[in-house]
């Protein structure tokens, strides 16, 4: 059995961190504080700033709505594929049928 999943952080306690981070403490120094690694601090504050438009030096990316719009729009992708996919099989089979295993219907 794999790793257990880990629920998310709470929205609540990334802004705290978000906060603490631009009021002047190293997500070094809050990680050993809460818990959480200071990457995932370090990433919180990178994707905050993109989403208030002003993305830090080197960290320019989408912002949190285009994520979930790429997310949504790669979902439905898949799902008109698999859909085509199907129509396509079926189209082939009914062509298969018509052309060579119908029985020819009796008229008596």
């Amino acid at each position: 059995m794999g790793k257990p999943i880990k629920p998310p952080y709470p929205a609540e306690f990334r802004k705290q961190m978000i906060e603490l981070v631009r009021a002047g403490k190293t997500p070094a120094a809050l990680s050993r504080e809460f818990g959480c690694s200071a990457q995932t601090i370090t990433n919180w504050v990178a994707q905050a700033s993109i989403d208030e438009g002003k993305p830090l030096p080197g960290k320019e990316g989408l912002t949190s709505a285009e994520r979930e719009e790429l997310v949504r729009l790669r979902r439905q992708l898949k799902q008109v594929q698999l859909e085509r996919d199907i129509l396509a099989k079926a189209t082939a089979w009914f062509a298969a049928r018509k052309d060579g295993t119908s029985t020819p219907s009796s008229s008596s």
